[in-house]
């Protein structure tokens, strides 16, 4: 088992019918008529965890929090991280700097009053973290944020940056990160938080294989269910024997293949239905072959030993192996 290197393994808290995908079918305000299926697909991840003895992220929706705290309360008792991924699924540059502001400190405070402990981890709508909201930077910094893991190092139709750094960083205007291939050291992403003592905050990137010069995602969403197991199994123990922690995501509605079906656009039906039925055989071969823990963890050990930041007490938790 490769135990040197701990990875973080990542939830983001959403219903099938809050993705992206479904924005045009299902209307932000006709969310609570929908029949829910969080709890119980949210209850098969945290058995899938238990079984494994592997604690994790959940990057929680706002929106689902205030509509079941009592399962934001139970992921805590269980001794999985609660973090942020915003309180409407809003991408950040569909929002104005006030109203980004506004949506991720309320997301922070509701789930700190649920889970009895800091929230220190953001996870953007749809990764939604680039060039054109690199502003948000600076403001999730100032709410308290300590690390984020929105910005995909890919080109995308709908996210990404290509040209950032592919793994754990610095993220502030002033600080250079080196680019993990050797190359010239380039500009971060984002604006400098205030000098008032804290830390810059941490990049946690979407984890990405380099292949004939392009960054391929190899670790989550409709990536882990569209290529094989062994695959992504393959590609997480280069980036580990390279040095580097690589982050897993994935959402409760990707272990329920028995959702209801929405009349989705064709190319949106792919991306939302694929292999479906083998999400949570995969993640069981992934948990049993590598290292886990949960981000915070991760982030805490990565800003000890190239940063000399610590994070607050409690973030760190034992991986599993």
């Amino acid at each position: 088992m490769s135990a040197a290197v701990p990875n973080a393994l990542s939830c983001d808290l959403e219903d099938y019918f809050q993705v992206q995908d479904c924005e045009g079918v299902i209307a932000r305000d006709a969310w609570a008529a929908m029949p829910s299926r969080l709890e119980a697909s949210t209850d098969l991840v945290l058995a899938l965890l238990a079984e494994a003895g592997v604690k994790g992220t959940f990057f929680v929706l706002g929106w689902n929090a205030e509509r079941h705290p009592g399962l934001v309360r139970h992921i805590a008792a269980e001794g999985h991280e609660i973090a942020s991924h915003g309180y409407e699924h809003k991408m950040i540059f569909e929002q104005t700097p006030d109203e980004f502001r506004e949506d991720v400190t309320r997301s922070k405070a509701l789930l700190e009053d649920l889970a009895g402990r800091p929230v220190l981890g953001y996870r953007a709508p749809t990764f939604s973290l680039t060039e054109r909201s690199r502003w948000a930077v600076g403001i999730l910094a100032e709410a308290g944020y300590r690390y984020d893991s929105s910005i995909f190092p890919i080109r995308h139709d709908r996210y990404g940056i290509p040209s950032a750094p592919r793994f754990l960083h610095e993220l502030n205007g002033a600080t250079s990160a080196k680019r993990e291939d050797g190359g010239a050291r380039q500009k971060g992403v984002g604006a400098k938080p205030p000098d008032d003592g804290r830390a810059a905050l941490i990049e946690f990137p979407p984890t990405t294989l380099r292949v004939l010069g392009c960054n391929v995602p190899v670790a989550g969403g409709g990536y882990l269910r569209l290529f094989p197991a062994r695959l992504i199994l393959a590609a997480l123990r280069r980036v580990n024997y390279q040095g580097h922690a690589a982050i897993l995501y994935f959402h409760p509605w990707e272990l329920d293949p028995e959702q209801p079906r929405l009349p989705l656009r064709r190319s949106s039906r792919f991306r939302h239905y694929v292999g479906l039925r083998h999400t949570a055989a995969k993640l069981r071969l992934l948990l049993r072959n590598l290292a886990f823990t949960t981000a915070a963890a991760v982030v805490a050990r990565w800003a000890a030993e190239h940063a000399g930041v610590a994070l607050p007490s409690g973030a760190g938790a034992r991986a599993n192996g």
